[in-house]
């Protein structure tokens, strides 16, 4: 029984050793040996992960934890090195191996043109990513899935950053770099915080102490906690890294985006769910920020050119969604679209990748299509992921929206009415990116329409996979208005995560009309967006309430306006006033003093010996008499020094 649980270290592990032996014999390795070994420790880890969810998808599981070692160890307190399997954790280990294997499969064709010790850095970047993700999963306390989580923001640093020697880009890794500390300083903070007030930051301890917190203390920590969740997830106000992180090679991208580091926050949210049911301000707070971020993303998305920046703001506006749930309590919806959302975004971000590898590197949407005649594995998957995103049933997304949506209607009509226009929003600018890239004729160069060709099969394969789960995956959770008890991920995340039942449950009718409601906007900003950009793609400059939107609100150039240029000047009055003027004046001046006297007590050495003795003997006298009459002279010193 639970044999396969105990044996659970392996899983980070095996990222771990491939990241050791690309990395260290990157010079020496091949292509095709770098690739094997990067993608196969993944895959090992991926076959383990399933293993393990079939032994906690048995009647009568319970949590398993594997304590490694004594990580911290100070008289009674004690934090250890352990990793927890339990049904919410092996979700994420499905997610993070599963996808970030097919994500390296693809990387092993789409990277092929770096050379061999730059590939090895990449596969080796690559995963120590997974080997953290998988870190911060599996962690039993807050420690150790902190310690993930500040292996994921290296991580992301190094392959935003990846290559180097573009300083644009080396600008995009620092931003990110940057903005997810400021996150992680709440994180800290909260943790901190527990040990303060419960002495223990292991998960059962703390969430059995949980009702014991005053309601001040909890909602510090739940706040401090969100604060994280919102700078490792991309919300108001840490979300405007992830658009710069497209910087990094699609792969990289599609790895962030959908397996790994931005569904970090809502893990923690999640794991943390005791915590925040206590904390009513809190989640009211997590569900508004969820919800501006989600409509703020989605009208800059619609004016985007780059097809990489329509993804991700795209993404960010999915996880507004998910916070959206989290914050109404609706967790098992969030997981339900944390997953939904892993296979449809990756297959858009490798769909992407192929188009972007199709034509030389061209990113721009206004100078493409007509591709689907050219690649047609790819324009398929790319649309079924579009339906999948835009919420069209039967397709994944439209079940795991559609709960979030239901659960917002039920606790705010407000939060309904701001994410439906928000799912119409997504419908539209989504397929206004796949009419202007893959509908009408061909808008490049000559040369580029000559080499265009449908993606290798490394690339295709994993597009075909991922269209699968994008249209069949929303079946773990069938909502019961169309049949009752078939929510298998409610089911199965019961354990955890306690439903709760609304004040005013929504009748069959009221849920229908919602969904009716939902799909029927959704499919008008469809119908419309294709028409219009299919035939006639959009080439004037934005302009009013557009421009806005293409310049993202000008949200960056206020937080330079407003923080980075006034730190920049601070920076720079403290190094040339208060530095080289105050503090290097006075070390230096200490210095230059020093200097003069010397200068002057050496005009005393004259080199003459009658001078020598004649001080010698002056100095004799005046010693002489201060021991013979220096009593007679106290009258005279204290007169002085009145």
């Amino acid at each position: 029984m639970n044999q396969f649980s105990h044996l659970v270290y392996f899983i980070p592990l095996f990222p771990l050793i491939g990241f050791l032996i690309n990395g260290l014999a990157r010079n020496s390795l091949s292509k095709s040996a770098t690739g094997l070994i990067g993608s196969g420790v993944i895959l090992a880890s991926f076959i383990l992960s399933v293993l393990i969810f079939l032994e906690v998808k048995a009647p009568g599981f319970q949590p398993v934890i594997v304590n490694l070692f004594d990580f911290i160890r100070v008289i009674d307190f004690n934090i250890s090195f352990a990793f927890r399997v339990d049904q919410l954790s092996t979700l994420w280990l499905l997610i993070v191996t599963g996808i970030g294997f097919l994500i390296h499969v693809y990387s092993t064709s789409y990277m092929h043109d770096e050379a061999a010790p730059h590939f090895a850095r990449f596969f080796a970047y690559m995963n120590l990513f997974v080997f953290s993700m998988l870190l911060l999963v599996l962690g039993a306390n807050y420690v150790i899935m902190f310690i993930g989580w500040e292996g994921v923001g290296l991580c992301s640093y190094l392959l935003i950053g990846y290559w180097f020697k573009n300083n644009d880009y080396n600008y995009a890794a620092r931003k990110a770099f940057v903005m997810n500390r400021i996150g992680d300083v709440g994180f800290l903070l909260a943790v901190f915080w527990l040990i303060a007030k419960l002495g223990t930051v292991d998960y059962n301890e703390v969430f059995a102490k949980a009702s014991t917190l005053s309601t001040f203390d909890v909602t510090a920590i739940t706040m401090l906690l969100f604060v994280g969740a919102a700078g490792k997830s991309a919300q108001i106000p840490l979300y405007t890294w992830l658009p710069d992180a497209m910087a990094g090679p699609t792969p990289v991208s599609a790895l962030i985006h959908a397996a790994t580091m931005v569904t970090a926050g809502i893990y923690m949210i999640v794991r943390s769910n005791i915590l925040y049911s206590l904390a009513p301000f809190t989640q009211a707070v997590v569900a508004t920020i969820g919800l501006a971020t989600a409509l703020l993303a989605a009208t800059i998305a619609i004016k985007q050119n780059d097809i990489k920046k329509v993804l991700a703001y795209s993404t960010v506006s999915q996880l507004g969604y998910m916070f959206l749930g989290l914050g109404v309590g609706a967790y098992t919806g969030a997981v339900f679209h944390v997953m939904t959302h892993a296979f449809f975004k990756a297959l858009l971000f490798l769909g992407a990748g192929s188009v972007i590898h199709a034509i030389h590197n061209g990113q721009d949407i206004r100078n493409m299509g007509g591709l689907k005649k050219y690649m047609p594995i790819t324009h398929i998957t790319f649309l079924l992921a579009c339906l999948a995103i835009s919420g069209i049933p039967p397709l994944s997304g439209f079940f795991s929206k559609d709960e979030i949506l239901a659960a917002a209607y039920e606790h705010n009509i407000l939060y309904w009415i701001v994410g439906v226009l928000t799912a119409g929003l997504t419908a539209f600018y989504m397929f206004r990116l796949y009419a202007t890239t893959f509908q009408g004729s061909f808008r490049g160069t000559p040369e580029q329409e000559h080499h265009l060709h449908e993606s290798p099969s490394a690339i295709t394969i994993p597009l075909i996979i991922l269209a699968v789960l994008s249209v069949v995956g929303g079946f773990m959770g069938i909502p019961e208005v169309f049949a009752a008890d078939s929510h298998w991920l409610e089911h199965f995340l019961r354990p955890l995560i306690a439903k709760a039942e609304p004040a005013h449950p929504l009748s069959h009718s009221t849920e229908y009309m919602l969904m009716g409601t939902s799909v029927a906007i959704a499919m008008i900003a469809i119908l419309f967006a294709w028409t219009r950009y299919s035939k006639k793609p959009e080439m004037e400059e934005a302009t009013g309430a557009g421009k806005v939107f293409a310049n993202k609100w000008y949200i960056d150039e206020l937080y330079n306006a407003v923080i980075a240029n006034p730190i920049q000047k601070l920076g720079s009055f403290l190094n040339n006033i208060i530095e080289k003027s105050v503090i290097d004046g006075v070390v230096n001046g200490v210095g230059k003093g020093i200097q003069y006297a010397g200068r002057q007590v050496r005009l005393v050495q004259s080199g003459q010996v009658g001078n020598y003795i004649l001080l010698m003997v002056l100095s004799m006298v005046l010693m002489i008499l201060l021991i013979f009459y220096g009593h007679n002279l106290n009258p005279i010193i204290n007169w002085i020094s009145k």
